[in-house]
């Protein structure tokens, strides 16, 4: 991260400059560090290319509510996401920016940390309500983001005690991405045991337990 910072700064490359702090808070918020995550994205926020492309500022700011999600902090949520919207709103349409940028230019990547910052402050209908969302926006070829913003989804709908419902849900998840992917892997082994807290000895718990065990022989 220190050595692609520096490569950066030499041709005065801000978009990268904000891609790598971004992505260093995101990977300090993953790491459970909010601290550290909310000092990398506020030198993402403050770079120059903030204010000259809105688009950007709406990245910061949603992934900062992210972070302060992880922070518990319900009130600093609710300013960012509003902070980011407003800015998304303002960002005009077609200028040339990175490929890496185009989910947020559709509104997917204000989605989809709303989501997650909704989930840490167990704000359960709200999280669902980004959830489909970031579902909708997603295209076609973000299948990674497709796959654990789905695992998200039956989380959100079980804290509203929608045990069948959520149920469904994470059946609908592909076998391969429930396998292969450690994130959406691990969401999906948090939501087992919390469907077992939420009904323990239900039939719904069998039939869960009997839909994972399938993938034992695939993996």
């Amino acid at each position: 991260m220190r050595e692609a910072q520096a490569l950066a700064e030499m041709p005065g490359d801000q978009a990268i400059e904000f891609r790598i702090w971004s992505h260093a808070g995101t990977r300090y918020r993953h790491m459970g560090r909010p601290a550290d995550a909310l000092a990398a994205n506020d030198v993402a926020r403050g770079l120059h290319i903030t204010r000259r492309d809105p688009l950007f500022a709406c990245l910061g700011h949603a992934r900062h509510a992210a972070t302060l999600g992880l922070a518990g902090d319900n009130r600093a949520v609710r300013r960012a996401l509003g902070n980011a919207r407003d800015a998304l709103e303002r960002a005009e349409p077609g200028l040339d920016r990175p490929d890496w940028m185009t989910a947020a230019c559709d509104g997917a990547e204000l989605e989809t940390p709303a989501l997650s910052a909704r989930l840490r402050l167990r704000n359960w209908d709200l999280a669902e309500m980004h959830a489909h969302r970031s579902l909708a926006l997603l295209r076609p070829q973000m299948r990674r983001d497709r796959a654990i913003n789905s695992a998200r989804l039956p989380a959100a709908q079980l804290g509203q005690g929608h045990i069948e419902l959520a149920t469904a849900t994470a059946m609908t998840i592909p076998a391969d991405a429930a396998i292969q992917h450690a994130r959406v892997r691990g969401m999906l082994q948090q939501f087992s045991a919390a469907l077992r807290n939420t009904a323990p000895g239900s039939s719904t718990v069998q039939t869960w337990a009997e839909h994972t065990a399938t993938w034992a022989t695939l993996a």
